[in-house]
């Protein structure tokens, strides 16, 4: 029932009782209860009833006014003059006065109602004009639908009590004219120095230099130190070269470049670059810029924004979040379409991601490559994504520098004051197609006979400044001349080289460590700890405090462990605890994220308890009395790609601990699968970028079908080359710790795909002796010790848990004649030990590769293509398009399959291939009978 209903419907003293509630705490109500006695207040403060009596129409017109300002409040974004090169979208009703039940012969009529916008009693025509040049000019504001009076009341203070219209000095005006000098005069130069080359043009946009330029003087005065900024390939050179001061001559140069320096792989174009580097702004403060690295799939950047703004927050300045901020640059058609956005910012205000408010600027061109913004969303506005953590927008004409110079500054304003995010919708244009060689009058044949005859924001702001007697033609001229000058005399120091170099990106965090060179991932590492360390901190890890009450299971879990110890048996998740802890005392700290990370998926983990009857937590790894650096693990929400990307940079500007991901279930990394190609495997080789992120992939075939059994280990396999990345399948908690450990300890990182078990966390032979983790190190290959290798006469290689169904059956046969051989690192891959292990069983006849993925899954391609020293049978599932089977009992069969090849119980005639599911072994199985008979 609505607010009108209830009036008519209700008792006078359940109303009285509201009211009561209204004057005790006016937030404590429903907005639209809020409203009504505010009107209610304003009219027992403005009207005395007995001196007005008689005067029914006035208090009607009053609140008729009110209505007409909160329409204007409400609605007058959808009314402004912020599009430079269309018409607006007609939308009904419009803020007529007919719409509010006023007329003409109102408009000279003084109504207390201005009161309500700070003017005080005022003429209708007025209040009008009042809220005309507010909320329907250059900027348009949406902001009612925050829910918290004080964000709504902060804004409407703001914006009402300037009119939404700036008033800057001369030299200030001079000072954003010289910025929209250099970024036009930038565009206008390269596109005649460059003829036909791909730049990806500012151009009609060109007013998001002083923008920004005045973002980060805004954020120095408040106290920002530092800025981490996404943004796409539109208008990235020009932020590089007139925001982060990036010279103009290595620009050209890379125009022109042949070939890089020798410390340079691959490289990548231009317009993907990071940049760091440290500016003076015009008050002489000192601002960090770090504009990050990206590819060309838009928004792909933003997550890693994030990441590495939550990491240098923390780090550098003692989780201070308003000395640093981010600032994404957004393009209309992306921030509207692409799902990544909508993930990253519902991360804005979790405790595990947030960076108390991030300013997104969005370059609306109002075409999406060809496409019309009409055809690119449903929405009303691209930035409606924005409503979703109930963040305002403003909307400005991209064309009025000044009115947008005032918009920023006030959103920068609002984000140190509230630590929301805050978005600002830049409309303009683009002046050439999606590149400057695409023809967009194929397309958008009117939009660009409008654009061809429109003049670029520089010029739009010099007539508007000669007019006002700030300029004269000659000075503009003469300004516009020295700029076009230095740029030739950069281009002609640029031509004097044809190698370019790739600055190392946040060079300053990444002191103390190397590139990776060949050979390194295979040098040992001591990451064992003494015994007596280790007991200490398993009794730690495994102690709950008496003065908090948990739950019966908990206690059991922990006892469990405790018994584990004494029993010198470790399973996978004290060993996996084990390194965290002791990364932890030697301060490196530790960050594990992902979907129910905190348990565990598979009810493993247990890093944090809840308290019975209570949702307090209890983190053992935080209490550790040694630590020397914190440990946090955090459920994430349900995303892949931007938590994945969120880490990745939290890695990026954390190089000295371990930061994980971990998937719920292991193909689920397929979601995120932009992240690895264009970051993760990658990155170092394009843009010198190291990162040393764990991610951790639950992996294993146990008849969950499908979707639940492969991590799909051959898509990583496929992406390494040149020791990118490194791929491991450990198998036992001890070469887990060992991993772990080794990841930080050596003085390189590279990103880890760790290939978790999931059957094997309660497989009672998937233990380790406290011993493995005292004195051995990581293992890339674990040999047979359980047989002798001259009665040797056949190998099986594998890797995960099959092994231990291979030990398994091998029991059961009693054959003493096979040797088992792990393989826990498939990448890079130890071909050197593996065949020095091999060739000690002199006897051997038959070398095996098991693996329990389909033929064109799994490892069996990579290790076919790079190992040629023996040549190994395959037995695995046959090639299929999807992982696995559906029924349990077709797993079960197919699984018992590769058990029978593996040691030679299968008789078909394609032994040394794979036999189909007709083989006469499987026509006589009791498991194949059964499965007809049903």
């Amino acid at each position: 029932m609505d607010l009108y209903s209830y009036l008519g419907n209700s008792e006078i003293g359940a109303i009285e009782e509201i009211y009561q509630k209204f004057l005790k705490n006016p937030d404590s109500l429903d907005k639209s209860w809020h409203d009504f006695f505010k009107g209610f207040e304003f009219a027992r403060a403005n009207f005395n009833p007995e001196t007005l009596a008689g005067k029914t129409l006035e208090y009607d017109k009053e609140v008729k006014v009110l209505n007409l300002i909160e329409g204007y409040r409400r609605r007058g974004h959808l009314f402004t003059l912020t599009n430079p090169v269309r018409n607006r979208r007609k939308y009904l009703p419009t803020l007529g006065l007919e719409n509010f039940g006023l007329s003409e012969a109102d408009m000279d009529t003084v109504f207390q109602a201005g009161k309500d916008i700070g003017i005080g009693p005022a003429p209708l025509k007025n209040i009008i004009e009042f809220l005309q040049q507010t909320y329907c000019l250059s900027i348009g504001a949406e902001y009612l639908y925050i829910r918290d009076p004080r964000v709504v009341k902060w804004l409407q203070d703001k914006m009402e009590s300037t009119r939404n219209t700036p008033n800057f000095s001369t030299e200030e005006k001079k000072h954003f004219y010289n910025h929209l000098v250099q970024a036009v005069g930038f565009e206008q130069f390269i596109h005649k120095k460059f003829v036909g080359q791909k730049r990806f043009s500012l151009e009609g946009a060109e007013s998001t230099i002083p923008a920004l330029n005045a973002v980060i003087e805004k954020g120095s005065e408040l106290g920002i130190e530092e800025f981490i900024i996404g943004m796409a390939h539109r208008g990235r050179l020009n932020v590089l070269t007139n925001i982060l001061k990036k010279p103009y001559e290595d620009i050209f140069r890379e125009f022109a470049a042949i070939n890089y320096d020798e410390d340079t792989s691959l490289g990548d174009v231009k317009y993907h670059l990071g940049y760091n580097n440290t500016i003076c702004t015009d008050s002489g403060r000192e601002v960090k810029l770090n504009l990050v690295p990206n590819p060309s799939h838009l928004e792909t950047v933003g997550p890693v924004v994030q990441g590495i703004a939550r990491a240098k927050i923390r780090k550098d300045y003692n989780r201070s979040f308003n000395r640093l901020a981010a600032i994404i640059i957004h393009g209309d058609a992306a921030i509207a379409a692409q799902g990544v956005v909508y993930e990253t910012i519902q991360m804005s205000q979790l405790d595990g991601y947030k960076t108390d408010g991030t300013i997104h600027i969005v370059i609306n061109n109002q075409v999406g490559f060809t496409t019309n913004y009409l055809e690119a969303r449903s929405s009303t506005y691209c930035t409606d994504v924005a409503k979703v953590t109930l963040s305002p927008v403003f909307h400005v004409n991209g064309d009025d520098v000044e009115g947008l110079i005032y918009t920023v500054k006030l959103a920068m304003e609002f984000r140190q004051t509230f630590h929301r995010d805050v978005f600002i919708d830049i409309l303009c244009y683009r002046r050439y197609g999606h590149n400057e060689g695409d023809e967009p009058r194929f397309t958008q044949p009117l939009l660009y006979k409008a654009i061809n005859q429109h003049p670029n924001p520089r010029d739009v702001y010099k007539a508007k400044l000669i007019k006002q007697d700030v300029l004269s033609v000659d000075e503009a001229r003469q300004h516009e001349k020295n700029f076009d000058e230095l740029l030739e005399q950069k281009l002609e120091l640029a031509q004097t080289s044809q190698t370019i170099k790739i600055r190392q990106f946040l060079k300053k965090e990444w002191e103390g460590f190397r590139y990776a060179k060949n050979g390194d991932v295979f040098c040992p590492v001591n990451t064992a700890i003494p015994k007596e360390l280790l007991l200490h901190l398993a009794n730690q890890i495994n102690h709950l405090p008496p003065e908090k009450k948990f739950f019966a299971k908990v206690h059991k879990i922990v006892e469990d462990r405790r018994e584990m110890v004494l029993n010198d048996k470790l399973d996978w998740a004290l060993g996996e605890l084990l390194a965290y802890a002791t990364l932890m005392i030697e301060g490196h700290p530790v960050r594990l994220s992902g979907q129910d990370s905190e348990r565990g998926t598979f009810s493993h983990r247990h890093a944090a308890f809840v308290l019975e009857d209570s949702d307090q937590k209890y983190f053992p790894l935080k209490s550790l009395i040694e630590k020397k650096a914190p440990f946090h693990v955090f459920n994430s929400l349900l995303s892949e790609y931007a938590t994945l990307g969120f880490e990745y940079g939290y890695a990026c500007a954390m190089p000295n601990g371990l930061n994980i991901w971990e998937a719920q279930f292991g193909d689920f990394h397929n979601v995120a699968q932009v992240i690895i190609d264009q970051y993760i495997s990658s990155a170092e080789e394009k843009w010198g970028l190291m990162n040393g992120l764990v991610m951790y992939l639950p992996h294993g075939y146990e008849g969950q079908g499908p979707e639940h059994s492969s991590a799909r280990i051959e898509r990583f396999l496929t992406l390494c080359a040149k020791n990118n990345i490194q791929v491991a399948v450990p198998s036992t908690p001890a070469n887990l710790f060992h991993l772990l450990r080794r990841q930080i300890i050596r003085d390189f990182r590279l990103p880890l795909i760790i290939f978790t078990p999931k059957s094997l966390l309660r497989n009672p032979k998937c233990t380790s002796a406290i011993k493995e983790f005292s004195e051995n190190g990581f293992q890339e290959i674990i040999d047979d010790n359980q047989v002798y290798p001259l009665k040797v006469t056949q190998i099986i290689c594998c890797y995960g848990k099959l092994y231990y169904e291979l030990l398994d059956r091998r029991s059961e046969l009693k054959n003493f004649s096979t040797a088992i051989i792990r393989v826990e690192q498939l990448y890079p891959f130890p071909a050197e030990q593996l065949t020095q292990i091999i060739r000690q069983y002199t006897h051997a006849t038959r070398w095996v590769w098991a693996q329990e993925e389909p033929e064109n899954m799994g490892a069996w391609s990579f290790v076919q293509r790079i190992y040629k020293d023996f040549e190994f049978l395959p037995i695995c599932r046959p090639a299929s398009g999807s992982p696995a089977a559906g029924l349990v009992e077709i797993h079960k069969m197919r699984q018992k399959k590769i058990l029978d090849k593996a040691f030679l119980q299968c008789n078909c005639e394609r032994v040394n291939l794979y036999c189909n599911m007709q083989c006469d072994h499987f026509r006589t199985s009791d498991l194949a009978l059964d499965l007809e008979k049903k």
